[in-house]
């Protein structure tokens, strides 16, 4: 990890000081980490790459745009990198609404709502967690424009690699359905869901450790199964 006087100047409080103090003491969970994503990403790639093909010609054949959707989200130390995923929304649907997508959103397509329901839209992820932007388990990456809203203490939870899940994806695992009756989803998200997902976020920090990541792994495949 980056010495503390070498963080970004908004991670530089007493508000994040516990938590990088105790993340300093797990190198080698961060080391494991970070071998156990790269040897299961890519054999779940050698398993995944036809499954992934044939997603992305129905995404193709069934809505004019282009495969991938591909959005600017922020991960470790406050880097912006691109997420991908499976385009589950009409081309140019960040111009059509908020960038929250609640449960009963127009701009959602047949197809992608069936990949939102079972997560098969984050499937192209694998391509981000071996790029290193991001891992199989840690904070969900929010996109920059609701990171700048962030309290000085949830970016603690931007020491750690983005995570394709989390303990607060799980959590929130119905939150569109939460947002759908949201007159303004995007106010409602920063004033109150933003809030409660960040108290998981921070817990999964405080408590981080390589076989309690192997734990939520475990927990995301049975919630999506039930």
């Amino acid at each position: 990890m980056k010495s503390f006087d070498r963080l970004p100047a908004a991670f530089q409080c007493d508000a994040v000081r516990p938590y990088y103090d105790k993340l300093c003491k797990k190198t080698a969970s961060r080391v494991v980490k970070r071998i156990f994503d790269i040897a299961v990403a890519l054999v779940m790639l050698v398993f995944l790459i036809l499954p992934i093909l044939v997603i992305a010609v129905l995404v193709k054949a069934t809505s004019p745009g282009h495969i991938f959707f591909r959005q600017e989200r922020v991960t470790t130390y406050g880097r912006h990198f691109r997420i991908f995923k499976f385009r589950t929304m009409v081309e140019n649907a960040e111009a059509l609404g908020t960038q929250v997508t609640t449960d009963s959103d127009s701009r959602v397509t047949k197809v992608g709502r069936v990949l939102r329901k079972y997560r098969l839209d984050e499937l192209p992820q694998i391509f981000n967690v071996l790029g290193g932007s991001m891992s199989f388990v840690g904070t969900r990456p929010e996109v920059p424009r609701y990171v700048e809203q962030y309290e000085p203490e949830y970016y603690a939870t931007l020491l750690l690699p983005a995570g394709i899940t989390s303990l607060a994806s799980i959590m929130y695992k119905d939150e569109e359905k939460l947002l759908s009756s949201a007159e303004n989803a995007d106010r409602v998200y920063i004033e109150t869901v933003l809030p409660e997902k960040m108290k998981y976020n921070l817990q999964y920090v405080k408590s981080f450790g390589f076989f309690s990541d192997i734990r939520l792994m475990f927990k995301t495949v049975k919630e999506v199964v039930s």
